[in-house]
This record gives C-alpha cells, structure tokens and sequence, in this order.
C-alpha cells in the first residue's frame, strides 16, 4: 500500500464522525482509510453526558494489520464534562488500512467527536 502524496492532493473533504461508547475497548469509530487516501485527524473530543458519574475512556489507533496502540487509556471524564484529546495542535494522519476504535468504562455515558480530513 501506498499512501498518496499529499502535495499533489485532488480532493480534501472536510468530516467529522460521533459515536455513543460502550465497554467494548475495540468499537471501530473511524473505519480503515481506503486506497488513495490519506486521514488528517484534526480533533478528538470525548463528552460524559451522564449527569452524576464520571467514566473512563480509552482510544487507540490501530495501523493496517497490526495491534491497537493506545492514544489515551482509561483517561477520567467527569460527569457532565468534555475532555480534548487532539486539537488542531496536536492533530496526526491515519495512513491507508489505519482505523481508530475506541470504548468506555460504562457503556452510554461517553460519547465521541472525532473531526478529520479525508485526503485524495
């Protein structure tokens, strides 16, 4: 696989995925990047939408064919609180058969933003 050179870039589409979290660590939240395409991560946001407890969320990226690497691990949101784990700062690329999964201490308090750009 080859990743395209993102000085000759033909198309940048701006997008943004949410998911509701559960317990399950390896919830696929951004699926592998195709063939021909390049995934600017620009922000990773996590919101506690219960209004009593905190939870714990864990993301990882997994790159193409191998384990998941944790980005955050078990990381404490606070009840009725938003964490950023990327900003525009601190932004990365997902290269070609790369997936980004993440999961919860308790399944339906978390949820997650994720904004990217998609790069062909």
């Amino acid at each position: 696989m080859a990743n395209p050179n993102i000085v000759n870039v033909t198309t940048i589409y701006g997008k943004s995925v949410q998911a509701e979290l559960t317990t399950t660590l390896t919830t696929e939240i951004i699926a592998a990047v195709t063939t021909g395409h390049v995934y600017k991560i620009n922000s990773i946001t996590v919101a506690n939408i219960d209004g009593t407890n905190a939870a714990d969320v864990s993301v990882f990226i997994t790159k193409s064919g191998g384990s998941p690497i944790a980005i955050a691990s078990t990381i404490s949101v606070p009840a009725d609180a938003s964490l950023s784990l990327i900003d525009k700062n601190s932004g990365f690329y997902l290269e070609e058969g790369d997936n980004i999964e993440a999961g919860a201490s308790a399944n339906g308090d978390l949820t997650i933003t994720i904004s990217y750009e998609d790069i062909s």
